[in-house]
């Protein structure tokens, strides 16, 4: 067993959408989890019990609100709900993949903003801080009326490549769209390569068509990074627009694999060489492809959690490459 953390009153419990991950988590931090029982009636509602005594407690809870995503989100708010009324110090959710994040503004009229409904539910059942990781929108964090702590996994990815030596001229990190220009530059400085970005049009949800690419790929390999991989749609025609356009070799690099519907399929008869993702959601078995190359969060997220509880900047993981 490993060696309890110095502070008695740091306590990480986990539910039940990812709990490999947070085992790594509290096996990072040095503590056991805590005990729980998530169990359900036979019309479907989720009953809980924190089975220790946590009163004046630091809690860490960690949930994706992955799929089922109702249910994981439902699962959350009951637990910190038991853990506000239990008399918890304080609640830090940690949400290694948040949920309806791609409902962050009004695209359309009478639309909601449905992101912003869910941090107000996790502030209403009590939350008092949260950590999260690669939120589809930064400015998600301004939805919050307490702390988030937001951190990345860009520099995780580019460990990972640099390892493998995808790094300098001869490799181009590729934006599948404008919005994620930011995210690419970031894991473009770290492997001291250029970027490149796919001038896309999407019609409608979860269909893409691209358009242009912005940037000479022509003879390098191609690393396509992204937030997330839903249906793969977007991904898998950006690296068939890269290899026609010369690409040697495209990757892609994800930091939650959601993979919905078609996307195991798509990725397994596409150009792309590997996925590499980080394990923010617990995959089942059948989405597990050949592809798949899996990174932890778990010592980020653990790192993190130790530097919150003894009130040091959790900046320094990124820029010190998670040095400790």
């Amino acid at each position: 067993m490993p060696e309890h953390y110095a502070d008695p009153k740091l306590k990480i419990f986990a539910l039940n959408s990812n709990k490999p991950l947070a085992e790594k988590i509290a096996k990072e931090v040095g503590v056991e989890l805590g005990k729980s029982s998530v169990k359900r009636f036979s019309d479907g509602e989720i009953q809980i019990n924190i089975e220790e005594s946590i009163r004046g407690d630091d809690i860490y809870l960690v949930q994706s609100t992955s799929a089922p995503v109702n249910d994981n989100l439902m699962e959350l708010l009951i637990m910190i709900d038991a853990l506000r009324r239990a008399s918890a110090h304080t609640i830090s959710v940690v949400i290694p993949y948040y949920g309806y994040a791609r409902q962050d503004r009004k695209a359309r009229s009478r639309e909601p903003i449905t992101a912003k409904l869910v941090a107000n539910m996790l502030e209403r059942a009590g939350a008092t801080r949260v950590l999260a990781l690669d939120l589809h929108a930064a400015q998600i964090q301004g939805f919050f009326d307490i702390p988030v702590d937001h951190l990345m996994g860009a520099p995780l990815l580019a460990d990972y490549f640099l390892r493998n030596h995808y790094n300098g001229e001869d490799t181009v990190v590729v934006s599948p769209d404008h919005g994620g220009v930011t995210r690419a530059r970031k894991l473009a400085e770290f492997l001291k390569a250029p970027i490149a970005i796919i001038d896309k049009r999407r019609p409608r949800p979860n269909v893409a068509e691209v358009m242009n690419i912005v940037g000479k790929v022509d003879g390098k390999r191609c690393i396509i990074i992204d937030d997330m991989i839903d249906t793969a749609g977007t991904i898998t025609l950006a690296a068939a627009a890269l290899k026609n356009a010369g690409a040697t070799e495209v990757l892609v690099a994800a930091t939650h694999a959601i993979f919905s519907g078609p996307a195991v399929e798509r990725l397994e008869n596409s150009v792309i060489e590997q996925v590499v993702v980080t394990d923010s959601i617990q995959l089942a078995e059948d989405k597990k492809l050949s592809k798949l190359v899996t990174v932890s969060v778990g010592p980020l997220i653990g790192r993190a959690i130790t530097r919150i509880q003894e009130n040091k900047p959790v900046s320094p993981l990124f820029e010190n490459r998670f040095k400790k």
